[in-house]
């Protein structure tokens, strides 16, 4: 998943570089550095918002094991009294 969320947000940064000269109608590759700087800066957006995804789906995980184990509780542990 890495590679892909790499090259993701590589075309990412390099599409929005390109259309920003396109809106402004400069030649697409007028500054190549600016293209290197696009892609670099989708690249990390892009794998941070996968590690955002895998660290919000353990929360989530552990809030509804919580949730689970309060549930359990009140209903069934109630019973036993």
């Amino acid at each position: 998943m890495a590679w892909s969320a790499t090259m993701i947000g590589a075309l990412l940064g390099l599409g929005t570089q390109m259309y920003s000269n396109a809106l402004r109608k400069l030649p697409y590759m007028r500054h190549p550095w600016e293209h290197v700087l696009g892609m670099g800066l989708g690249a990390v957006f892009v794998n941070q918002l996968v590690k955002w995804d895998v660290q919000l789906q353990q929360d989530l995980d552990k809030m509804l094991e919580k949730a689970k184990a309060a549930n359990e509780r009140r209903y069934f542990d109630e019973d036993e009294e």
